[in-house]
């Protein structure tokens, strides 16, 4: 099949790009390598891509909606997979604009690109930051998400309102997938994980927020990935809802969560990079960060209903994963 994701270059892109070419797919890839960190680290993960015939790169942003509709019209997708954005709670409340732009913006304009040239499935990376202030746990797709925290997980309940008018109005079949905390090799250089790691390594403090008291539903990449890859097969279809959908009432349309299933505390997480570095951490407990929440946890009943049981990387793992990715890069 013919595959359209933007944000290639990024970190969930990139896996997820080199997955689908490895099942024999062809992918356009659409990134604008923009310097919220090191385009060094965006570059060379295109280039694992680029080793791989029937991968072709764009280099544009999403905010160019000429270009942007050329390449749809071009390329003619089978799937969209839209993970491109201005990622960062934090980064929200100093650079209100770029979420603005990329989310928003690039996301209307991705939509009406596709409204003349309708893909079977639209898939759009959205976070579970959008439960912002909610206390049930586990979040639930049927639960209320109307108390965003923080303004990138506003922008990205904008794009899932947006994306579901499009569906209902011009028949484009769309779920919106809420990922729980990613994690893994070529992490990007602001996640928790990657400064930790850094710091401990490095024998610098590194800040807790929350005084450790967090806990997070981590996600490890690849297991975000194989759930990705079958919800792509999956379009959903207006009228036919699954056992406790989130299926729309009135468009081919619903949200979706991917996440580990099992929250992890704060210092368990970094006492796992701990034995994994092997190296204590220097800590510095830090009140809570405007925007940030206690605790995440996910139901994902929907989507094992949707796609089976899925492969579960337990945070020891995964940490190691990471560590060893990022020791043998640091070498590099």
């Amino acid at each position: 099949m013919k595959y359209f994701v933007t944000g290639t270059a990024g970190f969930i892109g990139f896996h997820v790009a080199r997955r689908l070419l490895a099942d024999g797919h062809q992918v356009t890839g659409y990134d604008g390598f923009t310097n919220y960190y090191d385009p060094a680290l965006k570059r060379d993960r295109v280039a694992i891509l680029k080793r791989y015939e029937q991968f072709h790169q764009v280099e544009a942003m999403l905010e160019d909606a000429t270009a942007l509709a050329a390449i749809v019209s071009g390329v003619q997708p089978d799937v969209v997979l839209h993970l491109a954005a201005q990622a960062g709670v934090r980064y929200s409340l100093e650079h209100p604009q770029s979420y603005i732009q990329s989310n928003i913006v690039g996301t209307a304009n991705l939509l009406e690109a596709l409204r003349a040239a309708p893909p079977r499935h639209l898939l759009f990376a959205s976070t579970s930051s959008v439960y912002g202030g909610n206390t049930k746990m586990p979040f639930a797709e049927s639960d209320r998400a109307d108390a965003q925290a923080s303004l990138y997980a506003a922008t990205k309940k904008a794009g899932e309102a947006m994306i579901h008018s499009y569906a209902h109005l011009f028949a484009i079949p769309s779920t919106c997938v809420r990922f729980f905390t990613v994690y893994g090799p070529w992490g990007r250089p602001d996640m928790a994980l990657f400064k930790f790691t850094r710091a401990i390594i490095e024998g610098r403090p590194l800040d807790v927020y929350g005084h450790g008291k967090m806990s997070r539903d981590f996600t490890y990449v690849d297991d975000l990935v194989e759930a990705i890859v079958r919800l792509a097969d999956k379009p959903p279809e207006k009228g036919k809802p699954m056992p406790g959908d989130s299926l729309s009432p009135i468009a081919a349309f619903r949200t979706a969560n991917i996440a580990g299933g099992k929250p992890t505390q704060l210092m368990d997480f970094i006492r796992s990079i701990e034995t994994a570095v092997g190296r204590d951490a220097i800590l510095n407990m830090m009140d809570m960060q405007p925007g940030d929440v206690v605790a995440t946890a996910s139901d994902t009943t929907l989507l094992r209903c949707l796609v089976g049981e899925l492969p579960r990387t337990d945070v020891e793992t995964g940490v190691n994963k990471f560590v060893s990715w990022y020791m043998d890069r640091r070498g590099s």
